[in-house]
């Protein structure tokens, strides 16, 4: 028995001595990529990087334990540092297994009550750029800096936000910041559920979590208002005819607003 708990042991510690990001070591230069997210916009790590921005990256799949345990963190990482829009840049990698649709279910039932990260799927190109990190295990968190090289290959084990913020070099100390989308503030206090959040635009509910809607708003990726109704319901049904795309969901209650993503096939 104290043989076998020695062995377990020195498995532990072998496994917890190598970084999960296997292909590159800190301070290496990285591969450049170019992955879709699962509502269809591009992400560049070079674009990026020669903007000054240090990039996280969450690789995950859909049904691995761990990862739905930690995907609220990087939420809340993401979301308290400005949704992409300041000096952070938060990416969540599917190992390229799961779908644009099945990732999307992922974030929805483990992202937690904030704005969640981009997710790129199999279908976005995440396999190619876990392939290409060497990802073996999951969740894996790493870095990547404005000179395009590694900073962090491994980010664990984590407690919180500040396991992230622990990784900050010196001379960085971003910006605590609200999320917009478009010019519109999100709120996370008013909360509702939106399905199916991939359609032909045909018998799209709402369902408000403990509030009622008082008016509904949807943009396109432009800002164009596409849709528009005011209610005072905590159930909302409507249909939109409207091109193939990105779409902004926004619903505001009598005192806050928050804003969704939904994709008309």
């Amino acid at each position: 028995m104290k043989k076998n708990t020695l062995l377990a042991l020195m498995l532990l510690f072998t496994i917890s001595s190598f970084g999960q990001a296997g292909n590159y070591n800190v301070g290496d230069v990285v591969d450049d990529f170019t992955v879709t997210d699962v509502f269809g916009i591009e992400h560049n790590l070079y674009e990026y990087a020669d903007a000054g921005k240090y990039v996280y990256l969450d690789f995950f799949f859909d049904t691995c334990g761990p990862c739905q345990i930690w995907q609220p963190t990087f939420s809340e990482f993401y979301d308290k540092y400005g949704c992409n829009e300041g000096e952070l840049i938060m990416i969540s990698i599917n190992d390229g297994s799961d779908s644009d649709e099945e990732v999307i279910i992922y974030e929805e039932t483990f992202g937690g009550p904030f704005n969640h990260a981009p997710a790129v799927s199999a279908d976005g190109g995440g396999g190619a750029v876990t392939s290409n990190f060497g990802v073996g295990a999951f969740p894996t968190f790493v870095m990547v800096g404005p000179d395009r090289t590694l900073f962090e290959k491994d980010i664990w084990p984590l407690t919180d936000v500040s396991t992230f913020e622990a990784t900050f070099p010196s001379g960085l100390d971003p910006e605590v910041m609200e999320c917009t989308i478009l010019g519109i503030t999100d709120v996370a206090a008013a909360s509702f559920s939106i399905f199916p959040t991939v359609s032909n635009g045909q018998n799209i509910s709402i369902i408000m979590n403990n509030q009622e809607a008082r008016s509904i708003r949807i943009y396109d990726i432009t800002g164009k208002e596409v849709y528009a109704n005011d209610t005072n319901s905590n159930s909302i049904k409507f249909s939109l005819n409207v091109s193939s795309g990105t779409y902004f969901v926004k619903v505001n209650t009598e005192r806050n607003s928050a804003t969704k993503k939904i994709i008309i096939k």
